[in-house]
């Protein structure tokens, strides 16, 4: 970076209070800020650490529907889980706070205020689907339906967790609402948004020109929104669970939670410091730090600096370190199908080594690209490097020097070129891990670290003190005095890695005060020093336990497999119950015909889309369904005729512009059929 700051802020995504912590969350944001900010206090700089629990997110809703219970229940649950966990798994924050705070509220409402004075909003009425049935608009979550991009049935209004495609409700085909089960209709509504397009030249100026030393993960997905333009972003939702909107005619509207949420650090921040906390949000002397997922780049880079710079008096990110997903033994963590390590699991059934899994997540930290968390990877991290390299170090320095110069550190002698060479190599370790903490890569910064472990094994093993017992106590004495040094050095450039570690070498050492600064000094321990006493640092991790891990995910996965053969089983025996009732006049609005079909042809790169084209008696139509599954042969069906909605709104769908919709009878098995006139009729004839 080139200019100096005074001090840093340090945001870390807030997780939604709807489910534990899991390894995900822990890899792709947890451990790395975590890193960072203890190597800045390390270094004697003033930093803040700011985290904190997302309490108003559509999750919650969905999670309190399911249980029968209130969402204030369900955030209250796992806030306190999340903030307890993330205590004893070493997550330094100076606050872990929540959305549903007081301060939050009327932060987030002000915020909101400020802006809606100032005329950052516009006004846009437009329609949304309504879930008729169950009397209230749907959030994108509660609507599923056929994605237009790899036809997964079961996609949600807002992505497609199958192909990854970020969606609109809009987009999908043959939508549905979770809440009922009914097709839901389009109403109108009123909503206030955020005219990105108005934001976009200053941020492709700032990001593209100005930060080309972000990460190329994060500088690509920015580029890219930017290159396809920038849209106006609903800033408000019809929802009874948020901040409320704070204006007259904003009744059952709250604060979108992408508006919220990131406000949260603000007031986080007001809520630790009152007094203060403008400095740190208002000086430009501080350098402001997002880590995010990469789920939430575009909301951290474009959305939130959007929302900042409208405001007028916050400073904007520095950078905002991204990482990639982590995966668990070769298949997506999923919170919904349980596949995850859970955080709170882990701590109770791997007590005392918060430091084996802080390490094995670094080691394969997905910094570029997705990574993959398995338990034999685990075990063997903790075997090979953590017990078999830092911990055999450690502890033959310490029995050494405890059996030959009882317990005491000896004085250093005359050195030796192998001494002289083992030291220069030490003291590189600084620099190494320095630049690559400075660069947020953690995963080399902790391979970094390690080195200095396997530098101070190959000095005993050159040096070999136990030879030199026998015949010379004062080259012993120099190698053990080195040995001790580098130990030292190890409880210095390990802490923001392995702080439980690095606190147990400390004690080792019977030393008490550690900062950055004398990291690659040789004389952190004085002569005659009196050493504590020592235990081995880790232990081995053994086949059975990891199998136990592992067998635990299968049966998880058998459980799953169960639960979805009865899901099946049940709607294979059971037809779906009539519809809400609906008036005359309604159906008047549908205009179903019959059209006779001309092409029908697999849309490319898609399993389920068919394109057929349409002679509809007054022209040729282009509409896209997705049955082919069910048609593998789809040229048979030309010539055939169809009923099709001719009045539905043109969708563009992978490349087309589809004109209505196919009308298909579905089974009870899930099949479906195509519904046809039961003779041949006129193209374009009327369904009455």
């Amino acid at each position: 970076m080139s200019k100096q700051f005074k001090r840093t802020l340090i945001t870390s995504a807030l997780p939604y209070a709807n489910g534990p912590v899991h390894i995900g969350h822990l890899a792709g944001v947890y451990v790395p800020s975590d890193i960072y900010a203890r190597y800045l206090r390390l270094k004697g700089e003033e930093v803040l650490f700011i985290g904190g629990s997302d309490e108003h997110g559509i999750p919650i809703t969905i999670k309190a529907r399911k249980e029968g219970v209130t969402p204030q229940d369900i955030v209250d649950r796992y806030h306190e889980l999340i903030k307890k966990s993330f205590k004893e798994f070493g997550i330094t924050f100076d606050i872990y706070s929540r959305t549903t705070s007081e301060i939050h509220k009327e932060t987030a409402s002000d915020f909101f205020r400020k802006l809606y004075e100032k005329g950052e909003f516009s006004e846009q009425e437009s329609e949304q689907y309504y879930d008729e049935e169950a009397q209230q608009f749907l959030a994108d979550r509660y609507i599923t339906g056929t994605c237009p991009h790899c036809g997964n049935e079961n996609a949600y209004g807002d992505q497609c967790e199958q192909c990854g495609t970020s969606l609109s409700p809009n987009d999908l085909i043959n939508p549905k609402s979770t809440l009922s089960g009914s097709v839901p209709v389009m109403r109108k509504t009123k909503h206030w948004y955020l005219p990105l397009d108005k934001h976009e030249s200053w941020l492709r100026q700032w990001i593209l020109e100005e930060h080309k030393e972000w990460k190329s993960n994060v500088y690509g997905q920015c580029k890219s929104w930017l290159d396809l333009g920038l849209q106006p972003r609903a800033v408000s939702r019809d929802l009874d669970w948020g901040v409320p909107v704070p204006v007259e005619g904003a009744e059952g509207k709250v604060l979108y939670v992408w508006f919220d949420a990131p406000i949260g650090y603000i007031s986080n921040t007001k809520e630790l410091l009152p007094d203060d906390w403008e400095k740190w949000w208002k000086d430009e002397d501080t350098r402001l730090i997002h880590f995010i997922g990469k789920d939430n780049i575009v909301f951290h880079c474009i959305v939130f600096p959007a929302m900042l710079k409208a405001e007028g008096s916050y400073i904007l990110p520095d950078n905002v370190p991204s990482n990639e997903f982590m995966n668990l033994e070769g298949d997506k963590i999923s919170t919904s199908r349980n596949w995850a390590v859970w955080l709170h699991e882990y701590l109770e059934e791997f007590p005392g080594k918060q430091d084996a899994l802080r390490y094995t997540l670094t080691a394969n930290a997905p910094e570029t690209k997705d990574n993959d968390f398995t338990w034999k990877d685990f075990q063997a991290h903790n075997n090979n490097v953590l017990v078999a390299v830092l911990g055999n170090f450690v502890n033959r320095a310490m029995v050494l020097t405890q059996k030959y110069f009882d317990n005491k550190v000896p004085a250093i002698g005359e050195l030796t070129d192998l001494d002289r060479e083992a030291i220069a190599e030490a003291k590189k370790v600084k620099e190494a891990v320095e630049y690559n903490l400075n660069n947020f890569h953690f995963r080399e910064a902790q391979k970094e670290a390690m080195n200095l472990a396997r530098i101070g094994n190959k000095y005993l093993a050159d040096a070999e003190p136990w030879k030199t017992a026998k015949s010379d106590m004062n080259r012993t004495a120099t190698i053990l005095n080195i040995s001790l040094q580098i130990t030292a050095n190890l409880a210095i450039v390990t802490e923001p890695f392995l702080p439980f570690t690095a606190e147990k070498i400390l004690s080792f050492l019977n030393i008490e005060h550690i900062n950055w600064d004398m990291l690659g000094s040789f004389d952190l321990l004085s002569e005659g020093h009196t050493l504590g006493k020592s235990e081995l640092l880790f232990e081995k991790i053994e086949d059975e336990v990891v199998e136990k891990q592992v067998q635990k995910l299968h049966d998880t996965k058998k459980l799953n497999e169960a639960e979805n053969e009865k899901t099946v089983a049940a709607e294979k025996s059971a037809v779906k119950p009539v519809k809400p009732t609906i008036d005359f006049d309604d159906f008047e609005k549908l205009d179903i015909r019959v059209g006779t079909v001309i092409e029908c042809e697999k849309v490319p790169k898609t399993d389920k889309l068919l394109r057929f084209l349409l002679d509809d008696g007054l022209q040729q139509r282009t509409i896209l369904s997705g049955i082919a599954a069910y048609y593998p042969n789809p040229a048979e069906l030309v010539g055939k005729q169809v009923c099709f909605i001719a009045n539905l709104a043109p969708r563009k769908m992978r490349g087309f512009v589809s004109e209505g919709m196919i009308l298909s009878a579905e089974n009870s098995d899930g099949t479906l059929a195509l519904v046809t006139p039961s003779k041949d009729v006129d193209p374009g004839s009327q369904v009455v």
